[in-house]
């Protein structure tokens, strides 16, 4: 009995106090799902509102969400979305201590996002912030007596601390968000953001924890088997992560990772830590860890060769001269990578890439103050031309999202009847060699200047045959009786159409107003 419930409890997603709410919800019953489904019609014409529980159990296994945006329908918040204080809900654990990774921190806004029984709770914000900026965070946090800091190592030109992730410790377990939002306002209300959030990893029994705590920690993934690690070896790869920051505000963090069961995870973790990597660490970070895992995990070949890579973000680096420097050679080698097989990149004709455009950005709800997270200037895209030819509109009318602008990040192949898709990836990686690394010394080593992280969905963990069935609305996903990929905007991507461009916020708009009535004059 007491297998059964330590079984029960590792593969549960939710605390062990809200296992009955998750198993009133059997999916695969299809009168059952039907059953449900009238109830939910029945439960929106009287104003229901269902818990973060229930949200939460709605969209496992792959627990991957949007977060709820303010001023679209109430349908489309209702199913498959979250808000950070759904996140930090007391229904979802009872919070002991938090660290948030992240690139820009508001701490009176945070603060006032955690419940206020959990206000107290020791918090470790890790961030990448310097100097009068650095002091100013501080200066910020001096109210707020139980939150300390840690600051990321940032040695390289022009690197960014860009992940954004919680960990989570609960008196019965710790919990991992991986998302996109940065931890301000303006982020978490009007744009369409992207978060994973883990099941409940308990703790490991006490022998167990003894062998894990004295596994040795460094920033280069182990073939050793760690104890309470999952298939996609996430709990091994955290660690690793962890570690490359080499700073001791977070070795008690470490020690958490390294205490808890992860068996339950599903995803892979993508990361891109700051350095030249060389050795076994190359193939660790950035395009090529995910080059990697395709490799030995990923879809055959034999169906591949006609499916389009599609990427979509919220910033453009600077990506060379002609497509085939760096984004059509060793970045789309890596996404069109198939299992066992030597890397060859797609033809151009086959990849796409999802940015909005100028009037995406003056319809959606905040109006071109909305592009100010599209940080894409003309300086740039006078220099890479060829982009045009492969990038298409946001557009997201399945999940209510055409009017809020993007700024979460994913990457996706999917079927030439965009049906289907091999994996999917969230990260905080923008289009950028700086996030995902750019081969130097002829191919010998990976330079990466900032810090990333993203979880990768593989068919093959979640029980799918060969690739993903793609949900173009949260209902689908709930209402079918097999798992489906929560897609967050539509397919096929939307062209450009005549008169519009990508949009580049340093270039004025003053032909049309926006929804507010207002035109766009940048500061030059």
């Amino acid at each position: 009995m007491e297998g059964e419930k330590n079984l029960k409890r590792k593969s549960s997603p939710l605390p062990e106090t809200d296992l009955k709410t998750e198993e009133k919800k059997p999916r695969t019953d299809r009168g059952a799902m039907k059953s449900q489904h009238q109830k939910r019609e029945r439960e929106k014409t009287r104003g229901f509102d269902k818990t973060i529980v229930d949200v939460f159990s709605e969209f496992q296994p792959l627990s991957l969400f949007l977060t709820k945006v303010r001023g679209i329908d109430d349908r489309f918040n209702s199913t498959g979305a979250v808000s950070i204080k759904d996140i930090l809900s007391p229904l979802m654990g009872n919070l002991q201590a938090s660290c948030q990774f992240n690139f820009m921190v508001d701490i009176p806004w945070l603060v006032e996002q955690y419940p206020k029984q959990f206000r107290d709770k020791p918090l470790l914000l890790v961030h990448g912030e310097k100097e009068r900026s650095e002091t100013q965070l501080k200066a910020d946090g001096i109210p707020y007596p139980h939150i300390s800091f840690c600051r990321a190592k940032l040695e390289m030109m022009y690197g960014t601390h860009h992940t954004k992730m919680m960990l989570l410790l609960y008196d019965c377990g710790m919990r991992v968000i991986i998302h996109t939002a940065n931890l301000i306002s303006g982020d978490w209300d009007q744009k369409t953001q992207g978060v994973w959030i883990s099941p409940v990893f308990p703790r490991l029994p006490e022998g167990e924890k003894a062998s894990s705590s004295s596994s040795s920690s460094s920033s280069s993934p182990s073939s050793k088997a760690l104890p309470g690690d999952s298939p996609t070896k996430f709990k091994r790869d955290l660690l690793a992560y962890m570690a490359a920051y080499n700073v001791v505000p977070l070795l008690p963090w470490e020690r958490h990772v390294r205490e808890h069961d992860f068996s339950a995870a599903r995803a892979y973790i993508i990361g891109s830590v700051p350095g030249r990597h060389t050795g076994e660490r190359k193939a660790a970070w950035g395009h090529l860890k995910l080059r990697k895992v395709l490799q030995e995990a990923g879809p055959d070949k034999k169906e591949m060769s006609s499916w389009p890579v599609i990427g979509q973000f919220s910033s453009i680096g600077s990506l060379g001269a002609t497509p085939d420097q760096w984004l059509c050679d060793e970045w789309l080698g890596s996404l069109s990578q198939c299992q066992g097989v030597t890397p060859t990149p797609l033809h151009h004709s086959k990849l796409q890439l999802v940015y909005p455009s100028k009037e995406n950005v003056r319809l959606c709800l905040e109006g071109y103050g909305g592009g100010g997270c599209l940080p894409y200037s003309i300086k740039t895209a006078k220099k890479q031309i060829y982009l045009n030819n492969f990038v298409r509109k946001w557009g997201s009318e399945g999940r209510g999202r055409t009017v809020a602008i993007p700024h979460m990040k994913t990457y996706t192949r999917v079927s030439p009847d965009y049906t289907r898709a091999a994996w999917f990836l969230v990260t905080s990686a923008n289009l950028s060699k700086a996030a995902w690394g750019m081969l130097e010394k002829q191919k010998t080593q990976l330079m990466i200047r900032s810090y990333e992280i993203g979880v990768l969905f593989l068919p093959s963990h979640v029980g799918c045959d060969g690739s993903f069935p793609v949900a173009k609305t949260a209902e689908e996903v709930v209402d079918s009786d097999e798992v489906m990929l929560p897609f967050p905007y539509d397919l096929p991507p939307p062209t450009y159409q005549k008169g519009d461009r990508i949009w580049m916020w340093d270039v004025p708009c003053v032909d049309l107003p926006d929804i507010h009535g207002k035109k766009y004059c940048p500061r030059l």
